[in-house]
């Protein structure tokens, strides 16, 4: 790793400005938590590093009547440690609460377990099902991008040379919504998750029909998973074990795990099934109370 130059902008223009004039051998940089063990171990070669916790708009958290906004510099710990956000957003808190340690929670945000674009990445997957919209900013101005469709590859993102995450942004969840999100590790904890699954869903008034549903999955393909055909399967049904179970093997379905040391294809496929079922069972019992 050769020296190389720290800046630290306070707005977003000036970020931009400073990514831009390095082009692909700048990152910025928001926790640490990952891009500088990637810079060590020789997968970036930086000739600048650019820290926006500097730029105000990356490091608020606001919760306002139409939804969150997190700024992609804000560390997990004061997602979950908010009790007002805690309670509208628990699927989101199940991830947040599982990044690395307490340690890292202190450190690492959202908006950089986005940008780092792992395919088991604990992060992603709840904000899909909230329905998260991710916001960057670039040379060519600022855009929207619906989280599922951010990551584009193992490392890779939409991002373009010069263009960084500004925030996530998740609508307020309407009446009868409930989330959840669970994975399987090895170890009890500060492990990567050989799957993991978000789900959320709806209930109409009376609580007896499922009107909207989203079900994500982590580390059975080469970014995050979407599995549209497993959510839209719930609406208009009765929410319960049957409807669920049907779910868990469409979202099998839409899974494309390899195998490796970790579990081979039909482990990871079953693993799928069943944390579909639960996730959505733990969403039922939240969106019920």
């Amino acid at each position: 790793m050769h020296p190389f130059q720290y800046l630290a902008p306070t707005s977003v223009a000036e970020a931009v400005d400073a990514l831009a004039r390095y082009g692909d051998r700048a990152r910025a940089l928001a926790g640490g938590t990952d891009i500088l063990v990637q810079t060590r171990t020789g997968r970036f070669d930086l000739d600048a590093v650019v820290d926006v916790k500097r730029v105000p708009e990356l490091t608020a958290l606001t919760l306002g009547e139409d939804g969150l906004s997190i700024g992609a510099a804000v560390p997990c710990y004061r997602v979950y440690e908010d009790a007002e956000v805690a309670g509208l957003y628990p699927g989101l808190i199940d991830a947040a609460s599982l990044i690395g340690g307490i340690q890292i929670q202190s450190r690492a945000s959202l908006g950089g377990n986005l940008c780092n674009a792992s395919p088991s990445a604990d992060g992603i997957c709840p904000l899909i099902v909230h329905y998260g919209q991710a916001h960057s900013a670039g040379p060519d101005g600022r855009r929207s991008t619906p989280v599922e469709e951010f990551c584009v590859a193992p490392g890779r993102t939409i991002l373009e040379p010069g263009e960084f995450l500004v925030s996530i942004e998740l609508p307020r969840p309407p009446a009868g919504f409930g989330g959840a999100y669970q994975r399987f590790i090895p170890r009890n904890e500060m492990d990567i998750a050989v799957v993991g699954v978000g789900s959320s869903l709806t209930l109409n008034a009376a609580g007896d029909r499922v009107e909207s549903a989203r079900v994500a999955l982590a580390a059975v393909g080469p970014t995050p998973i979407l599995a549209h055909a497993a959510g839209d399967s719930l609406v208009g049904k009765t929410p319960g074990i049957d409807a669920f179970r049907e779910a868990g093997e469409l979202a099998a379905d839409a899974a494309r795990p390899i195998s490796d040391m970790r579990g081979d294809v039909n482990f990871r496929k079953e693993l799928v099934r069943v944390l579909t079922r639960r996730t959505l069972t733990t969403a039922l019992e939240r969106a019920q109370s």
